[in-house]
């Protein structure tokens, strides 16, 4: 009988890394993360994984407090998972280099050294891998390496995994291993062609929230309802007529968010889902085809939710659950290199 390796989901969200690792066959004994709507999501959809997730924030986070939240020792953990806030390292992020967010990926180094999981799994932005991020990332590297963790890192495109969206992320792995050689590696891409946009939501144009949960079109104001009746299919805010452009937009062609005001590409994946695709005027949101912005639905399905993931919240809190969330689908090919690698090293603690 095939053993069931035992996680632990830190950041948890609405569910997203723990949905792929139990698809590939772990079960998640503990979740928790800081935000009460992301936690009521992920316990409202209970058949989708085995964890109960709490409201704590990871500074009050060790082996003794997840104990007693579960009202017994949890013994040896084989992998914690966890993707820390990373608004600190995003790119898009203006202003100082220093952000008290950027500490959470120094907080969860800190929870691996105290529970010593086989192997850990981080996920965050590409921007873990700039200036901003580097000297944190760094100091993960040294710490956890100090205490037998072997590292690697990887910038991974969610689109080489199945996933209908042109979304970066950096993946961390850590294992201890006592052959001091790495047995973990990163899934090579799939080779399939590119999910896109029209493969993904389609058919969801005539249905409403009464057919699938969390599937409601938000309403444009009368201006944004102008601005996307003005644009065709993959057009962005350059592609308005001068008259419905913002100032700022068209005084400074080279504005770094050309994608404001835009529709999707049909024959495309979508652009990356952030955690305020429910407003046409903070990405490439508008459907490709109606006057709307795509529906909540439609965005977790572009970051491969089952349509069967109910999502708990207010329009904005939901919204942030689906962006921040890791693609369930892409996790899961994660997961199923971390199982071979288990699988493989069993004998090596």
């Amino acid at each position: 009988m095939e053993r069931t390796f035992r996680i632990i989901d830190c950041f948890c969200g609405a569910g997203g890394l723990s949905l792929g690792f139990e698809r590939a066959g772990f079960e998640v004994v503990y979740a928790f993360d800081i935000d009460e709507a992301s936690v009521n999501t992920y316990n409202h959809n209970k058949k989708h994984h085995h964890g109960t997730a709490f409201v704590r924030d990871i500074y009050d986070v060790d082996r003794s407090r997840i104990e007693k939240d579960l009202g017994h020792e949890i013994g040896s953990i084989d992998v914690v998972i966890g993707g820390p806030p990373c608004q600190g390292f995003s790119i898009q992020r203006r202003g100082e280099n220093t952000d008290i967010r950027n500490n959470l990926v120094l907080e969860f180094a800190r929870l691996i050294q105290d529970i010593r999981p086989r192997l850990f799994v981080m996920e965050n932005v590409g921007g873990l891998l700039s200036v901003r991020g580097k000297p944190f990332l760094e100091q993960v590297f040294k710490e956890l390496g100090d205490v037998g963790y072997l590292i690697q890192k990887r910038l991974l495109l969610a689109t080489d995994y199945g996933v209908p969206q042109s979304r970066k992320r950096v993946f961390v792995v850590g294992e201890l291993s006592s052959d001091s050689l790495h047995h973990f590696s990163f899934p090579a891409p799939t080779g399939q062609a590119l999910k896109t946009v029209r493969m993904t939501i389609e058919n969801l144009m005539d249905k409403d929230e009464e057919y699938l949960p969390n599937h409601k079109a938000d309403r444009l104001s009368d201006t944004n309802l102008k601005r996307i009746r003005s644009i065709k299919e993959g057009e962005g805010q350059d592609s308005l007529p001068s008259e419905l452009q913002l100032c700022c937009h068209s005084k400074n062609k080279n504005h770094r968010h050309l994608d404001t005001y835009g529709r999707m590409a049909w024959d495309r994946p979508s652009p990356t889902i952030t955690a305020r695709f429910d407003s046409f005027s903070r990405g490439r949101f508008g459907h490709p085809e109606l006057d709307r912005t795509i529906t909540l639905r439609e965005g977790a399905r572009l970051q491969t939710f089952p349509d069967d993931f109910e999502f708990i919240g207010t329009k904005v809190e939901i919204a942030s659950q689906i962006g921040n969330a890791v693609p369930p689908s892409l996790a899961e090919y994660i997961a199923k290199s971390v199982k071979q690698t288990l699988g493989e090293s069993k004998n090596d603690r």
